[in-house]
């Protein structure tokens, strides 16, 4: 398998960064899939929507930092949406 592709790119404190927020929003996937085998259907666990939102701030400051426009609008729309979903989480379980 030939890499060298990989020279160039650069490997600096915001690119670890960068992996460090993909690493997080890979982990949310992670950890509703196991959720969902040990409940036998499609489950999504609140730490999804936790692990969603660790993973898009540290991921928006990536982009703001690399001033990536797209990549950092994407990070504040889904940070809005990743926040609505746990106030609704939050709502029902006081209305419970």
């Amino acid at each position: 398998m030939n890499l060298s592709f990989l020279k160039e790119f650069e490997l600096d404190f915001w690119s670890i960064i960068g992996f460090l927020g993909q690493f997080f929003f890979f982990l949310r996937f992670f950890v509703q899939w196991v959720a969902s085998e040990k409940k036998g259907e499609s489950y999504i666990p609140l730490s999804f929507w936790y692990y969603s939102i660790l993973g898009t701030t540290i991921l928006g400051a990536y982009a703001y930092v690399r001033r990536d426009l797209v990549f950092f609008l994407a990070s504040i729309l889904n940070l809005g949406i990743y926040m609505r979903n746990l106030k609704l989480i939050n709502n029902t379980k006081a209305a419970s």
